[in-house]
């Protein structure tokens, strides 16, 4: 509770603001509509701010908690459009779908994949299988890495149509794009939104009897 303390409004109230807007194609003004349509009054810009500071919490929080992966991980870096310029967006999965990690930067080169493979290794260990498309800038920093002692038993495939799946993935993030105004506010966004979907993707798996509740699963995860 204490990332609620001294907040105007209630944790429930917070928590389905943001679990709102992180979960469905809505605008800040769409979720304050909602909210006032059930007499609780809230600014959009409020829900904008809650959405800023909630969405790293939560981010935190899952990776802490995300230790269990499979063995066989697509990496892939995306195009995110910031006030008018791209930016790219790393991202990581395993097999089975589920979020390792995200990464946004201003450049796509060898140091930022370097970088990205690192904090992977760090949290993760090495995959068996590493899955990525024939980017330059992807196979070298792979290389580097291999060279500096790691990824030392791990198959790297660069095969186009093995990526597929996280290139799918890429759409929850990709659509709102052309609302992000910086890239800070788009970095703590897109972390908000990768974790809920995250959290969907595993209640697929899992066939959750009472389907997804962004709500219940935000509660689940925050209290842990």
């Amino acid at each position: 509770m204490s990332h609620f303390k001294g907040k105007q409004f209630e944790k429930d109230i917070i928590m389905v603001a943001v679990g709102y807007y992180l979960r469905y194609d809505l605008s800040y003004r769409d979720v304050s509509e909602i909210l006032n349509e059930r007499g609780i009054n809230v600014c959009h810009t409020t829900i904008y701010r809650w959405v800023q500071e909630y969405s790293k919490v939560i981010y935190c929080i899952w990776k802490k908690r995300n230790k269990s992966v499979g063995d066989s991980w697509r990496m892939d870096e995306t195009y995110i459009k910031i006030k008018g310029k791209w930016h790219y967006l790393y991202r990581a999965i395993d097999s089975s779908g589920i979020t390792l990690d995200i990464w946004l930067r201003k450049n796509r080169d060898k140091q930022a994949a370097y970088a990205f493979f690192k904090r992977l290794i760090k949290q993760f260990g090495e995959p068996r299988v590493l899955v990525t498309d024939k980017a330059p800038s992807l196979s070298s920093a792979f290389n580097r890495l291999h060279s500096e002692g790691l990824f030392s038993k791990t198959e790297h495939r660069t095969n186009k149509y093995l990526n597929n799946i996280i290139e799918q993935d890429h759409r929850h993030i990709k659509k709102r794009h052309k609302l992000y105004q910086s890239i800070r506010t788009a970095a703590s966004t897109i972390k908000g939104i990768e974790t809920i979907h995250a959290l969907y993707k595993i209640s697929q798996r899992d066939k959750s009897l009472f389907g997804f509740s962004v709500i219940q699963e935000m509660n689940i995860l925050m209290s842990i």
